[in-house]
């Protein structure tokens, strides 16, 4: 109920309270965004919060955008975040952008690469901050097409330091010059010696990600094997480690060695871990990826919600999109020359080789590929000058007004983050309780989680008892159901009451426990 603290109520029949819990149901439920709830049994649906119907549609949205209207979404999720992060003692914060692809035409948002279609597209870059299991904190927007490195240094880590991560005092750094207030975790897109650098200099942040044009071998004998734990599973690796310099940056350097002998390059500045724990922290990263390849799916983590336009400040500083334009044409060009350069290589060497009666043909080839190649170095120098007259940065406000950027609104794509931030966490933990009974840990604990939430049941208020009962009717196989019946009372066991009542939540199956022998 920790919103209480930053909304206040909301005029008309439904209240905060109904709202985020409607919205909690549909998106557990998999009912993905307001429009979708057309489609259900308002009366129905409208049982499991113990109201005669759930709001329609067009009233859901006009809530939620009463909710987003008071903007207190950033400062929810702060508090969230630093009750998570409290709760589970992280120190080490994984960091990975995810861009939502934007189709419509009221907004100019800037392009970005988006590698799940390997093409640039217009949209927005979400950048989130997660734990090493994949559970989410926090998650801050780009304004237009800023990189990782920048995002850090403007949003992710102000908001770590000053508002979200666990404390380190300065006595505490002062008496140990190799510990590290903390460590952030992502891919090579933030890759800089000079940025990580900085980091432990100026904040003593430390970080692990992978190593950047690796042309070197290390050989065999350095590897030994160990035990590293990935994701509850014990995983064989070879591992090596040796201290380098890297811009004149001294690093951490650990590779994992594969059966075909390819060496992964880790890097980091963290100087308390094993050689092991780096390589667990680095290949953990994957579990982000799985958590946005499952909301994804099962969340519409991609939809914009809202397509409210915002214009960004004016002295906002972004990439000239001519500049841009001319470095993409000077690329073009410049792969041009290098292939007539190859071209013109191999016939030279031919006529070297050759017979000299054949010299003619090639003569008259080479003269031809020297022609083009002067007529693409003059575009290229031309190209160069032309880009010099446009700055590679410019503010806003110095943007072609029909070329100018915008952005859309982000507070109710956050308000509903936050939300299904929540689900998963809760869905996750739900899952977590069922792992004594599976083998297949993640696969068969979301199947059954998933399963249980679908399942029919009936409601059963006692208002004397002050108690809610809900009867689940059975699943598919005994096992699944003798898995219920534990979930069931460890959930007993937790007295929980429903929200804004005080009537407490029993939960129980409906059908008599099987015998042995007996069919099913």
């Amino acid at each position: 109920m920790s919103y209480q603290n930053h909304y206040t109520s909301l005029s008309g029949y439904y209240d905060l309270d109904i709202i985020i819990l409607t919205l909690s149901f549909l998106y557990l439920c998999r009912i993905k965004n307001p429009e979708q709830s057309k489609h259900l049994s308002p009366g129905e649906f409208g049982k499991l919060l113990g109201l005669d119907r759930i709001p329609e549609a067009k009233n859901l949205r006009s809530k939620i955008h009463q909710i987003s209207h008071q903007g207190q979404a950033k400062h929810w999720n702060r508090e969230l975040a630093k009750k998570w992060i409290k709760e589970e003692e992280t120190t080490f914060y994984y960091i990975d952008g995810h861009v939502k692809v934007y189709s419509g035409y009221k907004a100019n948002l800037g392009k970005k690469h988006v590698s799940r279609s390997k093409l640039c597209l217009p949209g927005m870059t979400e950048f989130w901050i997660n734990n090493s299991e994949g559970m989410p904190y926090f998650v801050v927007t780009g304004e237009v097409n800023e990189k990782m490195q920048q995002i850090i240094t403007e949003q992710i880590l102000p908001e770590l330091l000053m508002n979200v991560a666990l404390p380190v005092s300065e006595d505490q750094l002062a008496a140990d010059k190799d510990l590290a207030r903390f460590t952030l975790v992502f891919d090579r897109e933030a890759y800089s010696p000079e940025f990580f650098s900085k980091l432990w200099n100026e904040f003593r942040v430390a970080v692990i990600t992978y190593r950047k044009n690796v042309k070197d071998k290390w050989d065999e004998s350095d590897f030994t094997e160990k035990i590293v734990a990935i994701n509850s599973n014990e995983v064989k690796m070879k591992l090596a480690e040796k201290d380098i310099t890297l811009n004149n940056v001294e690093f951490r350097e650990v590779r994992k060695r594969n059966e075909s002998s390819h060496q992964t390059s880790i890097v980091t500045t963290n100087k308390k871990l094993s050689t092991a724990f780096i390589a667990k922290r680095m290949f953990d990263r994957w579990s982000q990826e799985n958590f946005f390849k499952y909301l994804r799916q099962e969340y519409d983590l991609d939809r914009i919600v809202h397509y409210i336009v915002n214009d960004i400040d004016n002295d906002f500083r972004v990439v000239n999109p001519k500049h841009s334009k001319l470095s993409n044409q000077l690329k073009k060009l410049r792969e041009k020359i290098a292939r007539r350069k190859a071209i013109l290589y191999e016939l030279v060497n031919k006529n070297l080789e050759e017979d000299s009666d054949k010299t003619g043909n090639n003569f008259k080839r080479q003269s031809k590929i020297k022609e083009e190649l002067q007529q693409f170095e003059m575009q290229e120098q031309e190209l160069i000058e032309e880009r010099k007259k446009h700055p590679y940065r410019i503010t806003i406000k110095e943007m072609e007004e029909e070329a100018r950027y915008n952005k859309l609104d982000f507070e109710s794509k956050l308000f509903q983050n936050i939300i299904k931030m929540i689900c998963y966490r809760a869905e996750t933990s739900f899952s977590i309780l069922l792992a004594s009974n599976y083998k297949k840990k993640t696969e068969e604990m979301r199947a059954l989680t998933k399963s249980l939430i679908r399942t029919k049941a009936n409601i059963i208020p006692n208002n004397d008892a002050e108690t809610l009962t809900v009867e689940l009717y059975s699943l598919s196989n005994p096992r699944d159901n003798r898995a219920a019946e534990q979930i069931c009372q460890i959930l007993n066991d937790t007295e929980t009451k429903f929200p804004g009542t005080n009537m407490q939540l029993i939960y129980k199956i409906a059908t008599s426990p099987l015998t042995m022998g007996q069919e099913f």
